[in-house]
């Protein structure tokens, strides 16, 4: 529509026709409960409320467009500025009510479908806090939203009362309902893909609750008015020149009745949207008795009788009978189970009334005449001992920390029965690749994000106007979160269900934290900042517990080091490419306030793809390895792992020494990276051709070059041996930062970016050898060091305050010197070296199992070690599997001795 246009009466009749046909979704509901089930719950209660709240605020909009909304200021008529400041206040009040008696109405109806789920129950009651909380707070933001209240009312505004911005307020709230939409939408799938029913029916069955997405679409496009309407206002409130005291509240806001209307438009299309989509599954009693051609898939349904009878036959028909399928109804039993009925002694629910089969319903209200229908409607199976009893029944732990049977209560990351890989203990080269791949896009992911958060700070210190002080608190709530997670859920979750559930809620709780950078943006406020970043940070930092352990343990171990420097290498790719990416591209016209609320796109889409990711890890059949295998190999070793060292055992002295020299090196490299373009400017201060963005662009590829060479690396010498001289390069190259300049001190500056690559990845992997089943809390240490990051560069800011950025150098220094205290313990203590050091083992021909096979000459590298050359080397590496001795199999161009391979633990 053009500017010059009256957007009012295409408000009025989209507002009108989407209240009218939630009105009648909302009577067919109540047709289905009460004229066909006689059974009225509370989410039907509630659902009455939403629609009562959803008409009072259609009805301001429609009232609203009788007196000016959608005109342009010139326009409306002086008499109608108290009305339409009226119904746009009833209007404010009224949205987050109504949204949050739908979604409660439709978290009920969850909660009836999920008894038997605990951990799927929790999560479905969270986010029922969650909408209820936020919902509430935001109500009472808008009542309040002058002070004092009666000031939304008047106009001219008087001069000693203040009104928030209602569209910012709307623009602020936007990440929570996104974020439960997508919990709403996302929560049920598990279940729902989990079950075992035709095409057809579980086609109808995913797209009705799929619906739920649209909702999302819609609130994304309000968002994208609400936008608009906010870069309208400050386009021309920057342009007017006026005076406060003697122009009316229409005036000031410039036109907001008409740059707003769509987006009340909108908001009217979302909360109408989300009734009628909370209505379509309860009306399923309907279709199956006036259209059960649409529910029923004969062909479906029915039990292809001549492909199962030959084999279980007897089993088939049993099953069918326990599960009442109308279809083999008419087949002879040898049992029936007595059908409920109305003198069952309960009353009949919400979650029966959508899951019994029509037969059933007959049974409990036989008044109202339903008819048996020929097949299994659309969500009968939910309630079959096949579906959902079935899969309570007792099962081996997938997941779990010690491989016990589970009961049956089923947690919320096992609904989908899927093939699971053996043990990541147990697998070669060859058959881990397609799960370090995966797990790989992880290590890109936050590397990419940690290059976006490092610009977007800068970008808000430099718009909002902050202190040096300011954006270090910012750099420390991210690593600050390093610390909290890893020792509170994250290690609650990883230990007792696994890689795969702890990639779920970092994922989950990253995509949370990207989203509130949304708000963070419109208020341009430094609290909102400091709270997405440490959200942000716990999503990340979960991630980390699971994903450094999965790359060392999925393959044989002696790769350990290996694959995490080069997984790791990809995390450095994308703190490489996302700068760049920011600088030339997202930020690249990001000058004020208002144009870095241009750069929620980006971080909306991020969320977007990473909640995305999280549904395809969830159903992606990864390996997994219990407490109890990861004690098993460790016991495989002999007695090295128990043999104590000062009073200590061994294991524990050396997963002490490398969580404080992970500690330091995180912080010597936030040191570095954060007083890097300092150090630039000080170095190289009539550099004209490189900006210190390029060196620090320079920098981070020779990191990731860096990670990629130790890996190589790592097939010729003992890691020890290369974390050593990585702290040793990283030390040199520290100390003589401090005292040249010019281009030799920048590029020894920049060799410190190369020394420092591999030690994270080398100190994480070496800690992990002969833990057994504490590898995984040794991660969570591991990871929580990280806040290390949080810790040093407070300290170096002021000492470069006061001697100047190179003498600050000094605190890098201190750090890698302390650090390399880690590699020097491994390679003087000979029991350390034993526990570290790769060892050759005897494999068991049929289970891999293992026998401690001493090498006295474990100090100098695999290839020594083994007897093997380059060659062989290469050869293993290519992981081809040959039958050897008595037929057993191994990797090719490994050890072998007599009719028992040998192999690296």
């Amino acid at each position: 529509m053009s500017a010059s246009g009256d957007r009012g009466p295409v408000v009025l009749a989209v507002t009108t026709a989407l209240i009218v046909t939630s009105t009648l979704f909302v009577v067919l509901r109540f047709v289905s409960r009460i004229g066909i089930v006689r059974s009225v719950s509370w989410g039907d209660y509630l659902i009455v409320l939403a629609w009562v709240i959803a008409f009072g605020l259609s009805f301001s909009i429609c009232y609203g467009t009788s007196v000016g909304l959608g005109l342009h200021n010139a326009d409306i008529k002086e008499e109608w500025a108290t009305p339409l400041r009226k119904a746009q206040f009833a209007f404010s009040v009224l949205y987050n009510p109504a949204l949050m008696a739908t979604k409660t109405s439709i978290l009920v109806f969850l909660l009836s479908l999920s008894e038997t789920q605990v951990l799927f129950r929790w999560a479905t009651i969270a986010t029922l806090v969650v909408v209820n909380a936020a919902g509430l707070a935001l109500t009472l933001l808008n009542v309040f939203q002058c002070r004092p209240v009666g000031a939304a009312f008047l106009d001219p505004l008087p001069s000693t009362a203040y009104c928030m911005d209602i569209v910012t307020i709307y623009l602020s709230s936007a990440p929570v309902n996104i974020i439960t939409d997508l919990a709403i939408l996302f929560l049920p799938f598990p279940v729902l893909t989990g079950m075992r029913l035709p095409m057809k029916q579980k086609a109808i069955l995913i797209f009705t609750f799929g619906l739920g997405g649209f909702v999302t679409i819609v609130d994304v496009v309000r968002i994208a008015y609400l936008q608009s309407a906010f870069f309208f206002r400050l386009q021309e409130v920057s342009s007017a020149n006026v005076d406060h005291a003697t122009t009316s509240r229409i005036s000031e806001e410039n036109n907001f009745s008409w740059y707003a209307s769509l987006s009340f438009m909108w908001t009217a299309i979302e909360v109408n949207v989300g009734i009628i989509i909370a209505c379509i599954p309860t009306m399923k009693p309907l279709f199956s008795r006036f259209m059960p051609r649409l529910l029923h898939d004969m062909e479906g349904s029915r039990v292809k009788h001549d492909s199962v009878t030959s084999q279980l036959e007897d089993h088939t028909l049993a099953m069918a009978v326990d599960q009442r399928l109308p279809s083999m109804s008419n087949l002879p039993s040898k049992k029936r189970h007595p059908e409920p009925s109305e003198n069952d002694g309960r009353e009949m629910g919400f979650a029966d009334f959508l899951t019994l089969p029509e037969s059933n319903v007959k049974s409990q209200n036989r008044e109202s005449g339903v008819e048996d229908g020929n097949g299994m409607g659309t969500m009968d199976f939910l309630t079959t001992p096949e579906t959902v009893s079935g899969m309570n029944r007792p099962r081996t732990a997938t997941t779990g920390d010690t491989g016990r049977q589970h009961d049956g209560n089923m947690t919320f990351f096992d609904f989908v029965n899927m093939k699971q890989p053996k043990s990541m203990l147990k697998m070669s080269n060859r058959e881990s690749y397609v799960h370090l791949a995966l797990v790989t896009v992880l290590f890109f992911l936050w590397g990419f994000a940690y290059g976006l958060l490092d610009v977007l700070n800068s970008q808000f210190q430099l718009i909002g106007g902050f202190s040096n002080g300011q954006e270090m608190g910012l750099h420390g709530a991210y690593f600050g979160a390093y610390f909290v997670a890893p020792m509170t859920f994250g290690r609650i979750v990883f230990k007792n269900w696994g890689f795969k559930a702890t990639f779920i809620t970092g994922l989950c709780i990253y995509g949370c934290g990207t989203l509130i950078f949304w708000p963070s943006a419109v208020l341009t406020s430094f609290p909102a900042f400091i709270i997405s970043n440490f959200i942000v940070g716990l999503g990340l930092a979960t991630l980390e517990v699971a994903a450094n352990p999965f790359i060392a343990l999925c393959g044989p171990p002696e790769y350990a080091e290996i694959r995490l420097n080069i997984s790791q290498g990809f995390q450095a790719i994308g703190s490489v490419v996302s700068p760049i990416l920011a600088r030339r591209a997202l930020f690249r016209k990001v000058l004020d306030a208002p144009s870095l609320i241009d750069v929620q796109w980006t971080y909306l889409g991020i969320a977007l793809f990473v909640v995305l990711l999280a549904l395809a890890f969830y159903y992606l059949p990864l390996p997994e390895a219990s407490d109890a295998d990861l004690q098993d190999m460790a016991d495989r070793r002999g007695t090295i792992n128990s043999i104590k060292f000062a009073g200590m055992p061994t294991i524990y002295v050396t997963l002490a020494l490398a969580v404080f020299s992970q500690f330091c090196y995180v912080g010597g490299q936030e040191s570095l990276a954060m007083s890097f373009e300092s150090y630039v400017g000080v170095i190289q201060p009539s550099s004209r051709r490189l900006k210190p963005n390029d060196y620090q662009a320079i920098g981070h590829t020779l990191f990731a070059v860096g990670r990629f060479v130790a890996a190589f690396a790592n097939y010729f010498l003992t890691p020890r041996w290369i974390l050593l001289f990585y702290y040793l390069g990283a030390l040199v190259t520290a100390i003589l930062s401090m005292n040249l300049v010019g281009n030799p001190g920048m590029a020894v500056v920049l060799l410190l970016f190369l020394f420092e690559s591999a030690l994270f990845s080398t100190i994480y992997a070496i800690s992990l050898r002969g833990q057994g089943r504490h590898t995984k809390t040794a991660s969570a240490y591991m990871t929580a060091a990280v806040s290390g990051g949080a810790v040093w560069p407070p300290i170096m800011g002021p000492i470069a305050s006061v001697r100047g950025t190179r003498y600050s150098f000094c605190v890098v220094v201190a750090l890698f010197a302390f650090g390399t205290i880690f590699p020097m313990y491994l390679s003087t203590i000979p029991i350390a070296r034993k526990q570290v050091d790769p060892r050759i083992i005897n494999i068991d021909e049929d289970d891999r199992k293992v026998d401690l096979h001493a090498d006295a000459s474990t100090e100098h590298g695999h290839a020594r070690r083994s007897g093997t050359t380059i060659g062989t080397l290469w050869s293993r590496k290519r992981s081809k599997r040959r039958k050897v001795g008595g037929g057993s199999e191994h990797d090719e161009g490994s050890p072998v001795k007599g009719a028992e391979g040998t192999a690296f633990a």
